[in-house]
């Protein structure tokens, strides 16, 4: 259901108080922020203590017969698992198609181009250049279309979806790649039906500890582990393809024509090879793209801290990949444009980065100096923001950090609500001067000295103060889904990461 503002929607509220989540009542003041138009740019924001804003709009009740229905259509039934679900099943309806035209015994160069087709969309959709183009597709509708519409376009960041719906496809095509070889070679030995075989087990054990590794709870729990499972196994499975294909190609030239054909040209007629090298080029251009580069730290605190990069400029909505152990582990970031031109006349960007790990941990106490990247800049959630009209941005602690590019970018008018311990101590005056900037009227909120907020109902509040048609939220996995769903199961649409895309 899209959400559509109404001015009706004033006329029968009742006004209640804002309260904390822990079910306290507000005190009746608060310290809030806020700026003299008329003061120099370079002045920091005048710190006021104003009486709290009350709430206008009496939080509605969720829409939908029952909890459970409400379940199905926001969390379970999501975009991800959606797009995950029609390409798994369109893929089995191949598979059982394929094996009744063959009786029950269909011809393993079918499969094998099957399984291969599925694992190049696997790799297009975490190819940098290839998402920013389904991004740019997708933002690209105007605002004169129904909400309805860009808010279905705006869940684009859902293409982790389609990389695991044909992930999985393709293991299970190339299950039954491998019996056919194995068949083949039962029925006829030779010594490339049993290089075939060979090199088909490892590839079905290497997309099987990719699979397994891949698994929500395993990535949340050993998270180095599955990033080097993943790498490890998908560099080994793309040298042992190319193995794999060379050998096929020399066994089903002889089985299926008479004067075979020469392998170079027999591979180059298969749509198995075409979309290997499509496969490989994935993977090239993003290592292709390795680099170690210099960085400018800025400690904004013991909890937070600014890395500037300068070896060139950021258009906004862009992230990155950063590593000190680029075989080991990668950490990605939004970016934000920065102001200051070195002298070779380019501002370059920044990225913040908060206490929330081991690594970060120590990037904050023992700040890098120079740091690798690697692959193309990607947009993210946030660039989707530029569908809507006005849009309300929720954040809590560094979650502020990926939506200062937003802010700089200007693109959409917005409200902006910022929960945080000691907003100004942590993460200092630049960083409040640019919330600031891009919403005068921010609610920035200091859970420090006053508790924390309900966020569903401040959301909506202010989604009905500015009408509003959407909602972004950058916060951690649990109150990003309370917020979302506090907004969608009343109609509104909202937006938060996928944490296990």
């Amino acid at each position: 259901m899209s959400y559509s503002p109404s001015p009706d929607v004033e006329k029968n509220v009742d006004t209640i108080d804002l309260v904390l989540a822990s079910g306290q009542e507000t005190a009746s003041s608060a310290s809030v922020h806020s700026s003299d138009a008329s003061t120099k740019g370079s002045e920091v924001a005048v710190e006021k203590d104003l009486e709290l804003p009350k709430i206008e709009y009496r939080l509605p009740a969720k829409n939908g017969r029952s909890s459970f229905t409400r379940w199905l259509n926001h969390i379970f039934f999501s975009v991800y698992r959606k797009t995950f679900t029609v390409i798994f099943f369109a893929n089995l309806i191949a598979f059982i198609v394929i094996v009744a035209q063959h009786g029950g015994r269909p011809a393993a160069p079918d499969v094998g181009s099957a399984a291969s087709a599925n694992l190049m969309v696997t790799l297009l959709f975490r190819q940098e250049n290839f998402v920013n183009v389904a991004y740019e597709i997708a933002v690209a509708c105007p605002h004169s279309a129904p909400v309805w519409l860009r808010a279905k376009l705006a869940k684009v960041f859902h293409y982790g979806g389609a990389h695991s719906g044909s992930g999985v496809a393709a293991v299970v095509w190339y299950i039954m790649y491998t019996a056919c070889t194995t068949r083949d070679y039962i029925q006829m030995p030779s010594s490339a039906g049993l290089a075939n075989v060979i090199t088909s087990y490892v590839l079905v054990t290497m997309f099987c500890l990719i699979v397994a590794g891949a698994h929500p709870t395993f990535r949340r729990m050993y998270h180095d582990y599955f990033e080097a499972l993943h790498r490890y196994s998908g560099w080994v499975a793309l040298c042992t393809f190319w193995v794999h294909t060379i050998f096929a190609g020399n066994e089903y030239r002889m089985m299926e024509s008479n004067p075979p054909v020469s392998l170079g040209r027999y591979l180059i007629g298969t749509p198995n090879f075409w979309t290997l090298c499509i496969s490989t080029s994935c993977t090239i251009l993003s290592w292709g793209r390795l680099r170690r580069v210099r960085v400018y730290p800025e400690v904004l605190s013991d909890h937070a801290i600014r890395l500037h990069f300068k070896y060139r400029d950021m258009p906004p909505f862009y992230g990155l990949k950063i590593s000190n152990r680029p075989l080991l582990e990668w950490h990605a970031f939004a970016t934000i444009p920065d102001d200051d031109v070195d002298h070779k006349g380019r501002k370059g960007f920044s990225l913040v980065v908060s206490n929330a790990g081991d690594w970060t941990n120590q990037a904050i106490k023992t700040p890098p100096t120079k740091l690798w990247v690697r692959g193309y800049p990607l947009h993210g959630l946030l660039y989707t923001s530029k569908l809507f009209k006005k849009i309300v941005v929720v954040a809590t602690g560094s979650g502020i950090g990926p939506c200062l590019s937003l802010f700089y970018a200007n693109a959409t008018p917005r409200r902006i609500f910022w929960s945080t311990p000691a907003p100004e101590k942590t993460y200092g005056d630049k960083i409040m001067k640019t919330v600031l900037t891009a919403d005068p009227e921010a609610v920035i909120w200091n859970t420090r000295t006053q508790g924390r907020p309900d966020m569903v109902a401040v959301t909506y509040q202010l989604v009905m103060e500015a009408q509003a048609e959407a909602v972004f939220i950058i916060s951690n996995p649990k109150l990003t889904r309370r917020v979302v769903f506090g907004m969608e199961s009343r109609g509104i649409p909202a937006y938060g990461a996928i944490f296990d895309s």
